[in-house]
């Protein structure tokens, strides 16, 4: 005979009530660390994109993620004459927001040169931009479709492909668009304001023509440190290789979130902890007479410990189990991506276990102090 499980089949109502709790709480332990790997992945897809080896910058700068970089858009053609590199593009990015549908939808706009790298490598739906001007490809997350129309600045784009997960450290979903336009959107002033500026003579002497960063793919055999170096010999600019420009995404643009998501982790998990002791000792507190009667009648210790940790286990297990099957169903309604991988999932698994045979302690100790008189004294 299974005590634990005739227990919970005579309290059916009460354990099903507290399992649901638990999920919840379940639930948003595994929305947390979705959220926490979707940060990461996020910030690092935007850079993994071009499937670059180097990122050539302003002197100066860790840009064009951590900080603001400006380069002559010629830079290009002086990396791609670089010994061992196979080749170069020129790329921009910016952040705006433009109306479509009556809602303000706040973009990561990447400019690139088609035909080189930097644009957008799988195309889930439609085409990529085959025309110099006026055409985008957009992340789905945008909620534009094929054939929508924004407007960007003063021009029309027509929607002509669509991506998916290709979103910035900050969530904004990206649309591409061509180099040219990406220039133009960048130094664009509304008509009044270019006007005062004209007057003034302001800005005259300033190139339009200027990028965020030059990014090269390097032969097999080329040493990126090396090709780096070369480029950082040129004192107007600086290279970072690909690792590099990683750890300074993850190490300053999405830190503060990423230990601000952690420590929120970590207290969640603990409070679990609290939550599943209490419980289980209050379970265990209404049983003493029960657990004095099983004493009474030479029941071992070990029978008793079993029932206790056996119930504390079905509900660590049942709450994560449903826990999990909440998170999986309602994920992709979160306005964040939300990235959870079987080992996150199995991980928690293995630190609930942990936890319920921890806090069924408390329980364990209650029921082995119990007087077997107990049973018998009212």
């Amino acid at each position: 005979m299974n005590l634990a499980y005739r227990d919970v089949r005579h309290n059916l109502f009460r354990f099903v009530l507290t399992c649901l709790g638990l999920s919840l709480l379940m639930a948003v332990v595994l929305a947390m660390i979705g959220i926490y790997n979707g940060l990461v992945a996020d910030a690092l897809n935007i850079v993994k994109a071009p499937q670059a080896d180097l990122w050539v910058v302003e002197s100066g700068t860790q840009g064009p993620f951590a900080e603001a970089s400006k380069i002559p858009s010629s830079t290009r053609d002086a990396v791609a004459r670089l010994h061992g590199v196979a080749e170069a593009g020129s790329i921009t990015y910016q952040t705006v927001e433009a109306n479509h549908a009556g809602d303000t939808l706040r973009l990561y706009v990447i400019g690139y040169q088609t035909g080189r790298l930097g644009g957008p490598q799988l195309i889930a739906t439609g085409r990529s931009i085959t025309q110099s001007h006026f055409e985008l490809v957009a992340d789905r997350q945008t909620g534009l479709v094929v054939g929508d129309r924004i407007r960007l600045g003063r021009d029309s784009f027509a929607v002509v492909g669509l991506v998916e997960d290709t979103m910035n450290s900050g969530g904004d979903p990206a649309v591409f668009i061509t180099l040219a336009d990406a220039q133009t959107l960048q130094t664009q002033l509304a008509p009044a304001a270019q006007r005062v500026q004209t007057a003034r003579g302001a800005g005259l002497l300033e190139s339009s023509d200027t990028i965020a960063a030059v990014i090269a793919r390097l032969e097999p055999a080329a040493d990126p440190q090396g090709v780096a170096n070369t480029v950082r010999q040129w004192k107007h600019l600086g290279a970072l290789t690909q690792a590099e420009q990683e750890t300074i995404l993850l190490g300053s643009v999405v830190d503060r979130a990423k230990r601000q998501i952690g420590l929120f982790l970590g207290i969640l998990l603990t409070v679990s902890a609290v939550v599943i002791a209490l419980i289980i000792y209050t379970m265990t507190m209404e049983k003493l007479k029960q657990i004095a009667t099983l004493k009474l009648i030479g029941a071992p210790d070990r029978t008793i410990v079993s029932l206790i940790v056996q119930q504390s286990l079905a509900l660590g297990v049942v709450g994560w189990s449903f826990g999990l099957i909440l998170i999986l169903l309602i994920k992709d309604y979160f306005p964040r991506r939300v990235v959870l991988e079987p080992v996150n999932a199995a991980a928690l698994g293995g630190i609930i276990i942990g936890v319920c045979i921890v806090a069924s302690g408390l329980g364990v100790r209650a029921a082995l102090k119990v007087d077997p008189a107990t049973a018998i004294g009212g």
